[in-house]
């Protein structure tokens, strides 16, 4: 998994790397915040970063320099906001399996859905499934136990 991260953290520098000189400006990285974080980041922010690991003092980015910034930026876990969105989106997930107003996942729920999904389960198989990650032993998942099963 850390070879297929670190492909696509490569790819994801040469496809900043517009001008294809090798090297990331702050704009450049700028530009990438805007699309993957949908806010745009002050300029001065954008060169901090930069200044943060920039081995040679160019004021620019490298492939190397590009791969330490994206590593020590999931060494320090994700911010408040990311996190926000993660919970937002596994909210929606939630919202889309629990269908029954509950504010859990049943094995009917799970089925219905399942079976939208063209993935048919039966009732045993759905019981089973919720069996797993059911912490509480109510039968039932809650959003909590489901946040444990999505990590």
């Amino acid at each position: 998994m850390v070879a297929t991260k670190t492909g696509e953290l490569r790819a994801l520098f040469l496809s900043l790397d517009r001008d294809a000189d090798g090297r990331i400006s702050a704009a450049e990285l700028r530009g990438c915040m805007r699309a993957t974080l949908g806010e745009d980041v002050p300029a001065e922010e954008a060169e901090a970063l930069v200044a943060s690991v920039d081995a040679d003092g160019d004021g620019l980015l490298c492939e190397s320099e590009f791969l330490e910034l994206a590593q020590q930026a999931a060494w320090t876990g994700a911010d408040e906001e990311n996190d926000e969105l993660r919970i937002r989106a596994l909210r929606e997930a939630f919202g889309m399996y629990e269908m029954e107003g509950q504010g859990c996942i049943t094995p009917a729920s799970l089925g219905r859905m399942l079976g939208r999904l063209g993935a048919e389960r039966g009732a045993g198989e759905c019981r089973a499934m919720i069996c797993r990650f059911d912490l509480d032993g109510d039968g039932v998942l809650s959003f909590d136990e489901f946040k444990i099963m999505m990590s």
